[in-house]
């Protein structure tokens, strides 16, 4: 019964931040095509096409550590504090898109992504004291939106 229950913890893992990432895919979308094509950009700035691929694995890598955690058999106590933070910043997350895309507004949107890289690595410690491997996994996350950090900052500058 223990692995069955495993199976599902593991595919709701998965699906979850996957599901995030679609939905906040629809508000980059909508401004992808028009807003955002008008903005002044950074000689840095990635070609479109390099988001959703980078996206899709960092959202992967976000389910398995978050399943590593779910999975951890300690008491939900221990557990209680890097769950809500993880949720917190799959929130977060997902208000960034929303933020910058849909609302055009670069500024409030870095403002968002500092609060999003403080609960990344709020989620980070939170975890290590769980599982190693679940912390390590969420790494390239937090550089991801380090780069597009700055990546915000550069094009709330420049426009």
């Amino acid at each position: 019964m223990k692995a069955k229950n495993n199976v599902v913890k593991f595919i709701v893992s998965i699906v979850l931040p996957l599901a995030v990432g679609g939905i906040s895919g629809y508000f980059t979308s909508s401004g992808v095509g028009g807003w955002y094509q008008t903005l002044v950009k950074p000689s840095f700035n990635p070609p479109n096409w390099v988001f959703a691929p980078a996206w899709t694995l960092l959202y992967i890598m976000m389910g398995i550590a978050f399943f590593l955690i779910w999975k951890k058999d300690v008491s939900a106590d221990k557990k209680r504090w890097a769950i809500f933070c993880f949720a917190v910043q799959l929130t977060l997350n997902f208000l960034w898109s929303f933020v910058f895309f849909y609302l055009e507004q670069p500024g409030w949107a870095l403002v968002e992504i500092l609060v999003l890289w403080v609960m990344i690595l709020a989620t980070i410690l939170a975890f290590k004291k769980l599982s190693t491997p679940a912390a390590l996994l969420l790494v390239p996350y937090l550089l991801w939106v380090s780069f597009a950090t700055l990546l915000t900052y550069s094009i709330w500058q420049l426009n």
